[in-house]
Order: structure tokens, then C-alpha cells, then sequence
């Protein structure tokens, strides 16, 4: 099997094989280094100085760890991280061969200094942790929360084969000496360390740049309360439960490396063979840790995090017996390294991201101040009990049967703590579910490992009845998910509860899989909800009652005349699901009838048609993407794409150019979702695309082609386009010097949009090459207004993201002052015109074609009182206050769904106390606003003329007009915009929105005053 059908397998994407490519040799020969420092270095210290000095320098290097702490803080808070992180690397790389050099030195020269190898054993364990914490980092910042569920996997294998390859090659250079196979570690370092800077450069750079001041002050927030962290642990009986776990755990484990350490000196005196013996341990220990790593997750989730603490506990005190029973016999070796191996595989692959569990107890943001708190805690604590435990032997002279004895009652007392501590744990769970907010609700996670605990499952019935509706919910989704019988009617009595989330959550939560006829009756009532969410929802799971097909397809089939289309929708795609002719039957049926009928109610059905694949509907879904409906036009294209049907992609492309942004975003991803047969098509389509045609094509396209096309071919189109854009720039500066300055800020407009556009697709082909995250922070520095943020992002596009030449064509574009800034002479500006005229987009032959129209003493734009065309629909909607920040495209959208219309002098547009469906923009004339007040006197609010807007309110709310609007002192002729249009327009542009309701305020204060003057 090749390693493109193994990575597909493991569900690995192309943007995964690109990081796995530059990270995975990092973790694989930094593991490798790691394992050859540790070995070399433990063997040198045991040999040269003695293993009974190990509690000494662990006892110092427990004074030195706050410091280390301190330090280290303080410069990553002083540090951006990419260069925190590139100090660390050259710190660490120092250090090693630093220490390297100096064993050389000793070797050639035949001087003993026994302690150096103090200085050595506590400089090289700084490397180590350093080099644990600047790894790990690495991966979880470049790699998303979902990326990392993929591709965290392999990276913890390549660590962990690099482990078990640094014990071979230990065992292999160990007749060398101890020195070299510890100086062979900083070689691996320096080899790899390009891969490491070009990493930093292409992910955390950019990455970098997307910093805000808010998280600085929050960190700034969390160094200056970090003493209430400390009081918050050591008062809380629960926390103070897992800092001991945490701290007796390590120490456990100091104790096993120093017995295994002394053992191994006494039975391996040779130099040469202690390092063989360390290299052998070292990748039996890793091959343990690779095979608990395929395992892990199986156990965690049979027995829960807190349960695997528990099971660890036991076998420390397990390992620890037959420790004491094995020594000073002929095993004791076995039994030290044993126990040294599986105490190491348990700690630091299974114990510490157990730990983490407990935390989910406290607010979300509390989590990683208790938890570095207790970290640091732990680390000083664990340390200097190790030392302890150590001194026992070194300091008091015990045996190591004895030693390992009292490793063992301290394992017990683990065990016990372990046990009381997931106690608490349950009462702490079960509080902060009680108590629990609506951002919090993964604690609902937690419990269900608890399944079995019935203090806790009584405590979670009991939330049933809570008078809180987020309780109940959240109460039902925990039942839902422990998926117990026992739990099937006290779920279904909350089917009739008040709260429809509430019985959303009891559908949620009930298993109809298993149900038998006393909780079927129970859930009859629910298909008759008021609510037609709650309806959908039981609808959805009746799809799971394969054991009564009769009684399902008897209820489904009664649905399908229900009077929400989405309750219909259900319906047939649960019908489908129950897979016998009579269910298809009667699906086919359905969707066939709601698609002649089409309209708003089609939407859902479109949506299940692609959902199960139903391909023979493809011909009315291609009817349907010419619909008056926009949101069935939307959902016509979103199924036409999943059933992959490429003969719909030419009337998708066309219909782009006045595409909104909905339509738009569906059309790209349904022309991905066509996959393969789609390329070539595309690929014709970008000779004479419009320009929005041409963005949806190439975004497309770098989802769709192998990597090395898109770098290659598709790269070199985007920045050829990049270039050919840049000539547009001076036709907005030709308007204006032609005196056409209402053309002028149209072109202006228009120039945006399209570098917009150009952009939008570059930075797309940009994410393709790189990583989604890395090229939006990116984009987001080298567009900022910040100069400094601006010069970082152009400074990592020069370098190169992803495709060089692109990035470097891009980065020249954003230095340069967009627009033109030069001056032109009459001639110039004509020829100019005339291009604009002769051009493939439409936008820019109609402003073209106005401005040489106006040229020749013709008015392309007719008088106010004639018809307008659509650019001069725009230049009049242009002049309305809550319109004017819209693009020309979202303006060309608005002219499009306005009709014009004339009222005589005198006519009214809105009647008070009657409904009207449409707002109107006057054009040209005046309307005269009256009203009468609660008196009954009638007067006039004002008189409104061209640019401004009346209607707009009682359009959106469909409610009655509070005023009168009639023709004024002539006829008036407006834009009339229909309730259906000016809703869908709010929904796609905020901005219009929030004009409306800038505009009525205005009124309505305007309305208030009129009215007291009335009275009064």
C-alpha cells in the first residue's frame, strides 16, 4: 500500500501531507537526538560520577526549575513567538554541543573532572524539557483543532519511532564511547534545523501576525492574578487531591530511574556495555509507548480518564511489589529496568493527559490558570519528593527491596488518593453541571464517563426537574448519550414538556431503536407539536424504528402532508431510509409533487434530494436554477452539485456575474463538490470569464487539481491576472478627467470590486500551497492599516508563501498606493474610455459606453421622468444615505429587483392605517408625509424629495402605515423595492439594515415632534 492510499485511510488531506512533510523529519530525528543526549548523558553521570549523586542534583535542579520558569516566561513574554522559538532551538542546539564539545575535549585530553558531569546531567535536562515544550508547541500551533485530530496521530508516531531508532543507534555507537554517541545528538540538531526555521517562517510567522491587543491583555490578566491560582488550588480539597496525584506520580517514577539507574551500574561496570544496555531499554521503552498509543484511546473511553488514573495507580503499587519481591535475586535487573520502562510509558503517555480531565470542572476561563499553577506546583513538589525517596537509599542507607517496599505503600496510598479524589471529581462534575452556562456545556462530555457512578447519574435525574430549562436540556443530553434503557421513560415524559428546547433535547436523548409500544405512545402526541422544529425532529427519529417498519412507515407516511415543508422534507428522507418499495414509493412521489410545485417550500426537499443522492430528479433541479425564488435557485445549485451533474456547471457559471453573495458562495462550493469531471469544464470557462466568473473558477480549481498543478499552472494564471488588473486602475482617473465625475466614483467602485476579486482568488490558491490559517493571518497583516502589521505581511509574502513567484506578485501589488496618481491628457482619457467600452466585463462597456455617449452630447442616463436604465438605477441609489457604502455589484443587485414607477400629482403611495408591501426611493418630485394625532388633527410631517426613502418600516414589519405619502406639487417617480426583495437584501447586506433603522429612528423622532406641535 502506497502512502497516498494509507493517508487517505487515516483521512489525511493534501494541505496534512504538506505539514506532516516539514514536521514529521523534526520530530522523528529531534526524538532521535533527545534519546542519544538522555542515554549518553545517564551513562556518563552513573559511570563517572556515581548514581548515588542523583538525589544531589536532582535537589538542585529543584531549586533551579522556578528560576527556569521565571526566565522562560519572561522572555516569551518579551519575544514575539517566532523568535521565542528560533531562541529556544539555537539555545538547545548551544547547550548540546557546548557539552559535547567539552566531553571531546576530555577525552582527548585525558583530564577527569567528575563534576562536570553534574553541570552536564543538569544543562542537558534543561535541553530536554526545553525541547519537550518547543515541539509539542510547534505542532498544536500550526496544526487547527481538527487538522491536529489527524495528523497528531502520525506526528506522535514519528516521535515515537524516533525513540525506538535512538535506542539502536545507542546500542550501535556505544562501543565508541559514551561521549560520542552524546555528541552524535547536537549533529542530528543542526541537521534538521533548517527544516525547523523553514517551518517557523511558513506557519508561525504568519500566524504571529494575527496577535491582538486584547489577548496580550489577557495574559497580561492571567500573569497578575496567578497568586489566586496558587490559594484556589491549595484550598480547594479537590484540586489539593489531584496536585497529589500529580506530584506522587513524577516522584513514583525518580524513584524507579534511581533504583533502575544504581542496578544497572552494579550489573553493567563497562562503560561501552552500560550504553548498549541503556540503548536496548530505550527502545524497548518507546516500542512499549508506540504500542500503548494504539490502545489508549480504547481504554480511556471503556473506563474514562479519571478511571485510567486509578488503574495507573494500581500498577504502581503492582510494579513496585514485584520489585521488592524480585530484588536480591538473579531478576532485580529485570525488574529495575521493568519497572523503570512501564513507570516512564504510563507517567508521560497516559497519567499527564489524564490529568487534564479535571479541569473541565472549573469556568472555561479558569482552566489554564489552575492548570499551570498546579503544573508548576507539581513539578517542584514531585522533584523534591523524588530526591526524598532516593535519599532513603543514598542518604540512609536502605536496600533496594526495602526501598521498593516503601514504593509500594506509597503507590497504595496513591491508589487511595486516586479513588478519593475521582469521588470529589463526581461531586464537582455533577456542581458544575448544576451550574453550568451555555458556554460550558462540554462538561456534559464528562459525565458520561460516569455512567456507571449512580451518585452521579441520580444527580443528573434530578436536573429533570430543575426549573431551569438549560438544566433539564442539558440533563436529557446526558441520558441521551449514556444510551440506557432504564433512563427510556423518564426521557419520554419530557416529550410534553413546556419548553420546546427542552423536548427538542428529550427527542435528542430518546432511542426509538429498541422502543416498545408503551414509549411509542408516549411519543405519539409530539408529531403533532405546535412547533414545527419539534415536529422535524420527531420525524428524524423515527427513521430509527427498523423494528416496526409498519408502525413507522404508517406515521412517516402521515407527514407528508404535514404544513411545513421541512416536516415534509423529514419525512421523505426518513421514508427513503427505511429501504422497502412502498417507503421509495411514496418518496418519490412526494418530492416529484413539491418540485412542480416549486416555490419557498422546494428549498427543503432540494436539500434531501442531494442529501440521499436521488439523481433522477436532476432535470426539475436543473428547471429549478431558473426559479423567481432566490433561495431555490441557492438550493437548486447546492443539490445539482452534490449529485456531481456537470452539465448544469455552464448556466452556474453564467448566472455569476449578478449572482448575490449567497448564491455566489454556493455556486463555488457546489462546482467543488462536482469534483474531477468539473475541471476541464472550468478550465475552458476562464478564457472569457467575467470577472466574478473567473474568481468562482479559480477558487474552485485550487480545491479540485493535484498540488503540483496548482503551483504550476494555476499559480502562474493568478499572477498573470494580478498584473492584467492593475491596467483597470486608470479608467476611474480617465472618467474624471473627462469631467464624468458621477462615472468616475462608479469606476472607482467598480475598480475595487474587481481588485477585491483578483484578490480574493489569489490568496485562495495561496491557501491551497500553504495552510488556511497561515494565509489569513497574513492577508489580514499585509491589508492592515497598522504599517507595522502591514510590513510584516509583506515581508513574509516576498519571502514566499506557498508559490514564490505568485506571493512575490502579490507582495508588489499591495506596496504599491492603489489607483492612479498620475495625470492625463484629453486623448488619454478618451482612449481610456473607449477601452473601458470594448471590455469583457459589463460593468465597465456600460460606464464606457455612458461616458462616450456623453462625449458625443447624447445622455446614455435619461431625463428623471423616462426610463431608467440600470446604471442609472445605480447612480440614483448611490445618492441614498444607506446605500452609499454599498459595492457596485450589491447597488447593480437593488437596481435590478427596483421597479419605477409615476404617481400623478396628488396620488398616494401609502395610505395611513393600510398595509403597503413595498418601500419606495424617490427619484424625482416630492412626497408630502401627513399624519393626524390622537386629537384628530391632521397636519403635514414634511415633505420628502429626491434621494430619500419612505415606506420602509411598515414594508418590513407588514403592519399598518402610521402616515400618509402622497404625489406632491407634481407627479413624483420612485423606485419601488417589494417586501420579498428589500428582506432578502437586509438578510445578504447588514449595512442596508442598519440604514433602514437609521432612517425610520430619524422619522419616527421626527413624527413624535410634529405630533406635539399638532396638540399643542
Amino acid at each position: 500500500m502506497n502512502l497516498q492510499r494509507l493517508g487517505e485511510r487515516m483521512g489525511l488531506r493534501a494541505d496534512d501531507w504538506r505539514k506532516l512533510a516539514l514536521i514529521a523529519p523534526i520530530f522523528l530525528l529531534c526524538e532521535i537526538a533527545e534519546v542519544l543526549n538522555y542515554n549518553g548523558l545517564m551513562t556518563l553521570f552513573n559511570q563517572r560520577l556515581g548514581g548515588s549523586f542523583l538525589p544531589y542534583v536532582y535537589m538542585a535542579e529543584a531549586v533551579l526549575l522556578p528560576i527556569e520558569a521565571w526566565g522562560m516566561g519572561a522572555l516569551a513574554g518579551r519575544m514575539s513567538k517566532p523568535a521565542f522559538m528560533r531562541l529556544q532551538y539555537a539555545a538547545i542546539t548551544a547547550i548540546v554541543l557546548a557539552n559535547a564539545a567539552a566531553l571531546l575535549f576530555l577525552r582527548g585530553t585525558g583530564i577527569d573532572v567528575p563534576f562536570y558531569y553534574a553541570i552536564l546531567f543538569i544543562t542537558s535536562n534543561f535541553a530536554v524539557r526545553q525541547q519537550t515544550m518547543m515541539l509539542w508547541g510547534l505542532a498544536v500551533d500550526i496544526c487547527p483543532t481538527q487538522q491536529a485530530k489527524r495528523v497528531m496521530p502520525v506526528i506522535v508516531s514519528a516521535a515515537t519511532l524516533g525513540g525506538i531508532f535512538g535506542g539502536i543507534v545507542t546500542q550501535l555507537v556505544s562501543p565508541l564511547g559514551a561521549d560520542v554517541v552524546y555528541a552524535a545528538g547536537p549533529l542530528l540538531l543542526l541537521a534538521i534545523s533548517f527544516h525547523y526555521r523553514k517551518a517557523i517562517a511558513q506557519f508561525i510567522v504568519p500566524l504571529a501576525l494575527s496577535e491582538t491587543a486584547a489577548a496580550e491583555a489577557d495574559k497580561d490578566g492571567a500573569r497578575s492574578s496567578s497568586m489566586r491560582y496558587f490559594r484556589g488550588t491549595l484550598r480547594s480539597p479537590f484540586l489539593l487531591g489531584v496536585l497529589g496525584i500529580m506530584t506522587i506520580m513524577p516522584a513514583l517514577f525518580f524513584l524507579a530511574e534511581y533504583m533502575f539507574i544504581n542496578t544497572a551500574h552494579a550489573h553493567y561496570p563497562d562503560e561501552a556495555e552500560y550504553g548498549r544496555m541503556f540503548g536496548l531499554v530505550s527502545t524497548l521503552l518507546f516500542v512499549l509507548a508506540f504500542l500503548l498509543q494504539l490502545v489508549s484511546g480504547k481504554l480511556t473511553a471503556r473506563f474514562g480518564a479519571s478511571g485510567m488514573l486509578i488503574g495507573i495507580s494500581a500498577l504502581f503499587a503492582v510494579f513496585f511489589a514485584a520489585a521488592f519481591a524480585l530484588f536480591d535475586t538473579p531478576f532485580e535487573m529485570a525488574a529495575a529496568a521493568g519497572v523503570y520502562m512501564l513507570l516512564n510509558v504510563l507517567v508521560y503517555y497516559s497519567a499527564e493527559p489524564s490529568y487534564q480531565i479535571f479541569y473541565k470542572t472549573l469556568p472555561l476561563r479558569e482552566r489554564d490558570g489552575f492548570r499551570y499553577a498546579a503544573q508548576g506546583m507539581a513539578s517542584f513538589l514531585g522533584l523534591v519528593l523524588g530526591v526524598g525517596l532516593q535519599l532513603l537509599h543514598g542518604g540512609f542507607g536502605w536496600s533496594f527491596a526495602a526501598v521498593a517496599l516503601a514504593g509500594a505503600g506509597l503507590a497504595a496510598a496513591l491508589l487511595g488518593l486516586a479513588w478519593g479524589v475521582r469521588q470529589l471529581y463526581v461531586k464537582a462534575l455533577v456542581h458544575s453541571v448544576q451550574t453550568i452556562s451555555s458556554e460550558e456545556r462540554e462538561l456534559a462530555e464528562s459525565l458520561r464517563e460516569l455512567a456507571g457512578n449512580a451518585r452521579a447519574m441520580a444527580a443528573v435525574r434530578a436536573m429533570l426537574d430543575d426549573p431551569r430549562e438549560e438544566a433539564r436540556e442539558i440533563a436529557l443530553d446526558v441520558l441521551g448519550a449514556v444510551s440506557d434503557s432504564r433512563y427510556a421513560r423518564e426521557i419520554a415524559d419530557r416529550l410534553g414538556d413546556e419548553s420546546v428546547r427542552v423536548r427538542l433535547a428529550a427527542l435528542r436523548a430518546l432511542d426509538l431503536s429498541r422502543a416498545n409500544l408503551e414509549t411509542m405512545a408516549k411519543a405519539v402526541p409530539i408529531f403533532e407539536d405546535e412547533d414545527p422544529d419539534v415536529r422535524a425532529e420527531a420525524v428524524r427519529k423515527l427513521a430509527q424504528m427498523r423494528h416496526m417498519p409498519e408502525r413507522a412507515f404508517h406515521f412517516l407516511r402521515s407527514k407528508l402532508s404535514d404544513p411545513s415543508p421541512e416536516v415534509v422534507a423529514e419525512a421523505v428522507k426518513a421514508l427513503y431510509l427505511l429501504k422497502s418499495e412502498k417507503s421509495y414509493a411514496a418518496c418519490y412521489e412526494t418530492v416529484g409533487r413539491m418540485l412542480r410545485e416549486g416555490g419557498e417550500p422546494a428549498v427543503p426537499i432540494c436539500r434531501v434530494v442531494g442529501e440521499l443522492g436521488l439523481d433522477r430528479f436532476a432535470p426539475q433541479m436543473l428547471e429549478l436554477l431558473r426559479d423567481e425564488h432566490p433561495s431555490v435557485r441557492v438550493a437548486a445549485t447546492r443539490c445539482l452539485g452534490e449529485l456531481r451533474r456537470v452539465e448544469a456547471l455552464p448556466l452556474m457559471l453564467d448566472r455569476l456575474p449578478t449572482a448575490d453573495q449567497e448564491l455566489y458562495r454556493t455556486t463555488v462550493k457546489a462546482l467543488a463538490d462536482m469534483g474531477e469531471p468539473a475541471v476541464e469544464p472550468l478550465k475552458r470557462s476562464l478564457a472569457e470569464a467575467q470577472p466574478k466568473t473567473w474568481q468562482a473558477a479559480v477558487s474552485a480549481l485550487s480545491g479540485l487539481l493535484p498540488d503540483e498543478e496548482v503551483r504550476g499552472w494555476l499559480a502562474g494564471l493568478a499572477a498573470e491576472k494580478v498584473t492584467e488588473q492593475e491596467s483597470a486602475a486608470r479608467y476611474p482617473a480617465a472618467l474624471e478627467a473627462a469631467g464624468h465625475p458621477d462615472l468616475a466614483e462608479l469606476a472607482a467602485l467598480r475598480q475595487a470590486e474587481l481588485h477585491g476579486s483578483v484578490m480574493d482568488a489569489v490568496w485562495r490558491v495561496l491557501e491551497r500551497l500553504t495552510d488556511e490559517r497561515v494565509a489569513g493571518s497574513v492577508r489580514r497583516a499585509a491589508e492592515s492599516d497598522d504599517e507595522e502589521m502591514q510590513s510584516s505581511g509583506l515581508e513574509v509574502l516576498a519571502e514566499g508563501l506557498g508559490e514564490r513567484r505568485l506571493s512575490q506578485r502579490l507582495a508588489a501589488v499591495l506596496q504599491r498606493e492603489r489607483g492612479f496618481s498620475g495625470t492625463l491628457e484629453d486623448g488619454q482619457a478618451l482612449e481610456l474610455i473607449a477601452e473601458a467600452a470594448g471590455s469583457k466585463d459589463d460593468w465597465w462597456r456600460e460606464i464606457g459606453r455612458e461616458a462616450s455617449l456623453r462625449e458625443e452630447g447624447r445622455n446614455g442616463m435619461t431625463d428623471a421622468n423616462q426610463m431608467l436604465g440600470r446604471l442609472g438605477k445605480v447612480v440614483y441609489l448611490k445618492k441614498v444615505p444607506f446605500f452609499a457604502n454599498l459595492s457596485l455589484e450589491e447597488l447593480g443587485l437593488i437596481a435590478k429587483a427596483a421597479e419605477e414607477r409615476t404617481f400623478a400629482d396628488g396620488e398616494l403611495l401609502l395610505k395611513r392605517g393600510e398595509r403597503n408591501d413595498a418601500m419606495y426611493v424617490i427619484v424625482a418630485g416630492n412626497v408630502e408625509l401627513k399624519s393626524v394625532s390622537a386629537a384628530g388633527w391632521e397636519a403635514t410631517l414634511g415633505v420628502l424629495g429626491p434621494g430619500e426613502v419612505c415606506g420602509a418600516a411598515s414594508a418590513l414589519e407588514e403592519s399598518p402605515s402610521t402616515v400618509t405619502a402622497q404625489a406632491f406639487f407634481g407627479e413624483a417617480s420612485v423606485l419601488s423595492l417589494r417586501r420579498q426583495e428589500v428582506t432578502r437584501l437586509v438578510r445578504l447586506y447588514p449595512e442596508i439594515g442598519i440604514g433602514l433603522l437609521r432612517a425610520s429612528l430619524s422619522r419616527i423622532r421626527i413624527l413624535e415632534e410634529m405630533m406635539m406641535r399638532i396638540d399643542s
